[in-house]
């Protein structure tokens, strides 16, 4: 059992695990930075920690200042949330040195999960489609075979990859050399690793993906799909569950490949196993593992019930999963918005003090957020600053809960990419859900078109 929670991050997901550690009667410690002192997550928690100065190298990734937190404050567990600290193998390994449960995967897992080309590689023995590639290139001999092999239009991707860095694509041998050249530099600058490999590109793919649970007591389960198509470089903008794109049959072999492969490498805690789906033939490919809860959980929530959060508290605590996969039924439709303090023309953070703030509510409304009227929204970290979720019967009762949501959403002081979701929602293929990656670029070039015609 564990009985007190160091929370090592910030913001909205620092209040979600916060507020599941309290439902579950557990203590709680939050941990800040000198520029998050009067942040929510701080007030909420039952004791906090300052960890240093407002870089997030000096404070929330600073793990022997996190270790010293938990430590002083008696804390017998960490959870890392996402982002920072959640994925580093190292900092597992150093709480469970230290005798803290760390309430995620095991760090072997984050190990092979993050090298991508030995999770494609396992991944593939696990029996999950993954595309054409290659493993490491090195040489320009080496990237030469490989891509003759693969074929046009490829894919250049960092091994320790992830956000679109140390990515390019590739459309002819032309621009082969000067492309890897250059994505091996930004893998380096990026994540300390200049090794990238090649895989086939698939154009226009659905980006969707299937979120498991696992207790490592041979209990797995699939909470279904969510469709995460909407992106900007690389960046997901909003999310849903579930994917209009799979038939029922389609979605529970997913989900059967997906928990198979879970079982097989002997996976523990809340992970997302993310696929391409080919808009020319509807199949779907593996493309890398989460092993962390992911931003958008919520909607994964929203349709099946269940409480991703509590689930991972209780199995990091020894605890079996508390459902079968016979338990997990999608009801209705879910959708999330990622707000972020932008500046809806260059898209840069837009950090500042709240002047102003109204969120909405309602029948099937869930705000995840840390902003209050008075905060400053600090130029330090990322810039997501709520999530808009919203749940109803059908998926056109949730676009127009969604549009309600958004018209009530107001915060003054700072810029916002609010208005972004009211045009994608507005957007026709939205509604007849064609979705893919490219999505924006087709809705921002219709615009373009449509403020071109001369007027009648």
């Amino acid at each position: 059992m564990i009985h007190k929670v160091l929370v090592a991050n910030r913001g909205e997901i620092a209040l979600r695990v916060i507020r599941a550690c309290h439902e579950l009667g557990l203590k709680t410690v939050a941990v800040h930075s000198q520029a998050d002192a009067e942040a929510l997550h701080v007030r909420f928690a039952d004791e906090s920690v300052c960890i240093g100065p407002p870089p997030a190298t000096a404070s929330y990734l600073n793990i022997a200042a996190l270790i010293s937190a938990a430590e002083i404050t008696g804390a017998d567990a960490v959870h890392p949330g996402y982002g920072f600290l959640a994925e580093n193998a190292e900092f597992a390994e150093v709480c469970e040195r230290c005798g803290l449960t760390f309430v995620g995967p095991q760090a072997e897992m984050m190990r092979l999960m993050g090298d991508k080309v030995r999770a494609r590689r396992t991944m593939s023995e696990a029996g999950v489609p993954v595309l054409p590639g290659s493993g490491v290139v090195d040489t320009e001999q080496e990237i030469g075979a490989a891509a003759a092999l693969i074929g046009y239009p490829l894919i250049i991707k960092a091994v320790a990859g992830g956000g679109g860095r140390g990515m390019k694509i590739v459309d002819g041998p032309g621009s082969l050399l000067r492309s890897w050249s250059t994505a091996r530099g930004e893998a380096k600058a990026a994540f300390g690793n200049p090794s990238v490999y090649l895989e086939r590109y698939v154009e226009r793919p659905r980006h969707i993906e299937i979120q498991v649970i696992a207790d490592g007591q041979g209990h797995v389960a699939h909470l279904g799909d969510r469709e995460c198509s909407i992106q900007r470089r690389h960046q997901k903008l909003l999310e849903e569950a579930p994917s209009v794109a799979l038939t029922t049959a389609a979605r529970e072999a997913l989900g059967r490949i997906a928990t198979d492969a879970v079982r097989a490498i002997g996976y523990t805690s809340a992970g997302t196993l993310e696929f391409l789906m080919d808009t020319r033939d509807g199949r779907c490919y593996f493309m890398e593992m989460n092993t962390r809860i992911q931003v958008e959980h919520p909607v994964t929530e929203m349709v099946t019930g269940i409480d991703l959060m509590q689930e991972q508290l209780r199995i990091a605590g020894g605890s079996a999963l508390s459902l079968s996969q016979a338990d997990v039924q999608i009801r209705g439709h879910a959708i999330e918005c990622r707000i972020n303090a932008e500046d809806p023309r260059s898209h840069a953070p837009s950090p500042g003090r709240i002047t102003a703030l109204h969120l909405p509510g309602g029948f099937g409304v869930r705000v995840d957020s840390a902003l209050y009227s008075g905060y400053t929204v600090p130029p330090h970290y990322d810039s997501l600053i709520a999530k808009l979720v919203v749940h109803a019967p059908t998926r056109r009762e949730a676009i127009a809960r969604m549009q309600r949501v958004l018209s009530e959403f107001v915060v003054e002081g700072i810029c916002t990419n609010r208005d972004l979701f009211q045009r994608i929602l507005a957007f026709e293929d939205f509604a007849a859900g064609r979705l893919d990656t490219a999505f924006l670029e087709r809705m921002e070039r219709a615009a373009a078109s449509a403020a071109e015609e001369p007027s009648r």
